[in-house]
């Protein structure tokens, strides 16, 4: 299948049950694992309704693959995405350095492993010119995706962080009130102050825009 190509919903279908079968589950126990009721599911897989965007990271975690894996054979996993990361989101879209990553909204673009990156790197696109002191419209923010709460050593620095609410903004990290709390600094905006964070990730590469419009490979998804 083209890459260019968006897959068809008889495509993704196909792959979606052929992942199901290859991990050995059944429609049931997939259904259960995604929240989903087996019918829904059933129905998705015998091309009656399609894949929803906003199903593609629940079932790609249930499967234990990556959401664009979904639109491959799973003989094939993998070998398209080595020396290849994931580009998870854009940030930069607005004043305040929102990031937009939802698991709905994955771009299904990728970028290469940056020097020294391993398999949790993932990247960050950087969309309009909120961000200008750190990186341009169009550049590349890499960071590694592990999930792992602040460190002493990340305050002052610009990094990626998940408040407790679910927010994944680029901000400076700046120490609380109290501890266990953050304060967040924008470029533009107002600091947000004395927030919980899930986890935080110091950006470990930043590819100029001119260089990451030549290294992005587009995914229609």
């Amino acid at each position: 299948m083209p890459r260019t190509q968006r897959p068809t919903l008889t495509e993704q279908a196909h792959q979606l049950r052929a992942w199901r079968k290859a991990k050995g589950m059944t429609l049931e126990q997939l259904a259960e694992e995604i929240g989903m009721s087996h019918q829904n599911l059933g129905r998705i897989e015998r091309w009656l309704v399609p894949l929803g965007g906003e199903h593609l990271a629940p079932l790609a975690r249930a499967l234990g693959i990556s959401p664009p894996d979904l639109f491959r054979e799973p003989g094939d996993a993998g070998l398209e995405r080595e020396g290849w990361v994931r580009i998870v989101g854009r940030v930069g879209a607005d004043a305040e350095g929102t990031v937009v990553y939802t698991t709905g909204q994955e771009t299904f673009d990728m970028a290469p492993v940056p020097p020294g990156g391993t398999s949790d790197s993932v990247a960050l696109e950087v969309v309009g010119h909120s961000m200008r002191a750190i990186a341009e419209d169009g550049a590349l923010i890499y960071f590694e995706d592990q999930r792992t709460p602040p460190t002493p050593d990340m305050l002052g620095y610009v990094c990626i962080v998940e408040t407790e609410d679910g927010r994944v903004l680029l901000k400076r990290l700046l120490k609380g009130s109290a501890p266990g709390l953050y304060d967040l600094e924008s470029q533009f905006g107002p600091t947000i102050e004395d927030v919980k964070l899930r986890w935080a990730a110091e950006p470990t590469a930043i590819v100029p825009a001119k260089q990451a419009r030549r290294i992005i490979r587009r995914n229609a998804a």
